[in-house]
């Protein structure tokens, strides 16, 4: 090979390099500011609070049985992921929380790269469900959901590239509610 090639294969792949430390930085951008949520603990009668980072993911990951297909999908849902963050309030009554604690993470969910993928509205129970995704090409780099009931506010943060067909795994893992999306957005049969 000629120090001509030599030096057009070691730029080729510093340009790999920086193309994939440029997608990890971005997708470290997918973590949603939930600070200030933290006020409502005082109100809430009850609270599920998750910080896994990646570190704590992959230690997590270690402990879920391979053998076990369920968890088997969890594990390698979990080894592309930089971390998940969980916030849910439960209230004695309504009104405990302020459209204002929504709105400032939604300010920040219309910012670059993010897409509203999925919105519920039911008049009638007074629940609102919104989906999000950043997008880093043609990967998914974080989900934000935010549920918001009279009673209840559910926050969920997932960094890092997630495979969204496989993402129904996380339910029930690591401090994520069921949330039952497709129940949601499917109409109930009727009993007649």
């Amino acid at each position: 090979m000629s120090k001509m090639e030599m030096a057009v294969r070691n730029i080729v792949w510093m340009i790999i390099l920086m193309v994939f430390s440029t997608a990890v930085a971005q997708a470290q951008d997918a973590r949603i500011e939930i600070s200030h949520l933290n006020r409502l603990a005082d109100k809430a009668s009850e609270i599920v609070e998750v910080e896994l980072d990646e570190k704590l993911l992959q230690l997590a990951a270690k402990f879920l049985n391979t053998k076990n297909p369920q968890e088997a999908r969890v594990k390698e849902l979990v080894t592309g992921l930089k971390g998940v963050y969980v916030r849910v309030f439960e209230f004695d009554k309504p009104g405990e929380y302020l459209s204002s604690d929504i709105d400032s993470i939604r300010s920040q969910l219309r910012s670059p790269g993010w897409s509203k993928i999925v919105g519920v509205r039911s008049r009638k129970e007074n629940e609102n469900v919104d989906v999000h995704i950043k997008m880093v090409g043609d990967a998914v780099a974080g989900l934000a959901i935010i549920a918001a009931q009279p009673q209840e506010l559910t926050f969920i943060n997932i960094v890092g590239m997630v495979d969204l067909e496989k993402l129904r795994d996380l339910e029930g893992q690591f401090g994520i509610p069921k949330l039952d999306l497709d129940g949601m957005a499917k109409p109930k049969p009727r009993n007649d």
